[in-house]
């Protein structure tokens, strides 16, 4: 069996990229699931019934993670023809709670931009990218794959939009604020390999998803920010945050952020929640009543 194992996880390395820490607790998943059943990979839809009451204690999360390999780990059997059938549909499906995004103070953010621009006050080319980068997470809300694949071509002429291939290869238009503007102007003019096709290039290809995290926390430690609490998804959060609170439509927040589904978008209004009290106190019919009296 765990030559099957190995197998499965050599996939999702390979195939679909997954990080080490992924192929760490999906390895675990399967062997523990095996103590329970037996070898998995026979395993009919009754024979993985007792996962249900072995994971009775666990959180959510946790289940959701181990049905998931679980599932993945059948559908790879499917394909390669281990085996005809698919009994992963036996298994719970646990509704786990969307975390709450970590969220970044204005100050922060300010913090990072001054430190930012500071150092690129200087025209080193690593300090022009770094603020390239930022405006891009922060003023465009983007991915950090989608910002590291960027292709040159993507950067904007005549209008102030990004063409961004994200999730599902599906395109959206992106705007990009002057700031941003003028930072992709100066980086075009520091970028040292012009013949790569790639916005952010590196010696590989573009730079790696990693190395952007990397550059990220580091920044944020000499802004004198607590880099536990920034990373590039958390600038992309603060992206979102900020034009809420700014008073953006949801709908269009969807359109920018490239998510497929509405209920994505509304995690962002918990944030909020002190602006809709107010709104709700100022302009509800009965407010201006409950002020007279």
């Amino acid at each position: 069996m765990s030559s099957t194992i190995d197998s499965f996880l050599a996939m999702l390395a390979a195939e679909r990229g997954a990080a080490a820490n992924t192929l760490i607790a999906y390895r675990r998943d399967l062997e523990g699931s095996e103590e329970v059943v037996g070898n998995l990979l026979p395993a009919s839809r009754e024979d993985l019934a007792p996962l249900t009451s072995a994971w009775a204690d666990l959180a959510p999360s946790t289940v959701a993670r181990k049905v998931s390999a679980l599932r993945q780990f059948y559908g790879f059997c499917v394909d390669e023809g281990l085996r005809e059938d698919d009994p992963s549909t036996a298994l719970p499906r646990p509704q786990a709670r969307r975390p709450l995004p970590k969220i970044l103070s204005h100050e922060e953010v300010e913090r990072l931009f001054t430190c930012a621009e500071d150092e690129a006050a200087s025209d080193k080319p690593a300090a022009v990218r770094m603020l390239a980068l930022l405006e891009l997470l922060y003023g465009s809300g983007l991915r950090a794959t989608e910002l590291v694949s960027l292709p040159v071509s993507a950067v904007p002429r005549d209008a102030p939009f990004l063409t961004i291939k994200g999730k599902g290869g599906q395109q959206r238009m992106v705007p990009v604020s002057r700031r941003a503007q003028a930072a992709l102007v100066r980086w075009m003019a520091a970028r040292v390999d012009d013949s790569s096709p790639f916005l952010f290039p590196s010696r590989k290809g573009h730079i790696s998803r990693i190395r952007l995290f990397q550059l990220v926390k580091a920044m944020a430690t000499r802004a004198q920010c607590d880099p536990a609490k920034v990373s590039p998804h958390v600038l992309r959060h603060a992206f979102a945050t900020h034009l809420l609170e700014g008073g953006a439509d949801l709908r269009v927040l969807q359109t920018l952020l490239g998510h497929a589904d509405i209920a994505t978008t509304q995690i962002y209004t918990h944030v909020d929640s002190a602006r809709l009290v107010a709104l709700v106190n100022e302009r509800h019919p009965l407010a201006a009543k409950s002020a007279g009296r």
